[in-house]
This record gives C-alpha cells, sequence and structure tokens, in this order.
C-alpha cells in the first residue's frame, strides 16, 4: 500500500506527494469525488484509491496545533 497527501489540484490532476517527498501527478477521475487538498490518499495493493479519514483528521490536528504554538510564540 503507498500513502499519498493531496497537495493541490492543477486542471483534471490531483498532485500528491508521498512519504519520500516525491510529487505524484494522479488524475481527478481516478480519485474519489469528495477530495480536498491536504487528504491522506492510500493507495492499495489492487490500485483503488480511498481517503484515510483518521489519517488526514490526525495531520490536520498536528497542524492545528503546530499552527497555535507558532501564533502564541509570535504574541499575536
Amino acid at each position: 500500500m503507498k500513502t499519498l497527501i493531496i497537495d493541490r489540484f492543477e486542471e483534471n490532476y490531483a498532485i500528491c506527494e508521498d512519504d519520500d517527498g516525491k510529487f505524484f501527478a494522479l488524475e481527478k477521475a481516478e480519485i474519489p469525488e469528495n477530495v480536498s487538498e491536504g487528504d491522506v490518499l492510500e493507495i492499495g495493493d489492487d490500485g483503488t484509491i480511498r481517503i484515510n479519514e483518521t489519517e488526514t483528521e490526525n495531520r490536520r490536528n498536528r497542524i492545528r496545533e503546530k499552527m497555535l504554538r507558532l501564533k502564541n510564540k509570535a504574541g499575536v
């Protein structure tokens, strides 16, 4: 299984990054319709692509916490 994070969308493609920092372009038609930037995708050995809701939420929470710490450090 491969894990990718959606970085951005360009035309008919979702630009995704893997754990090694490599980027991949997946056609929008190949991925679930309800995806957004920052979602964690899992590609199964059989080629199926699904959103990993748990990891997506965990990742968003970590980013939110980091942003709050930075904001508090800056005194904003």
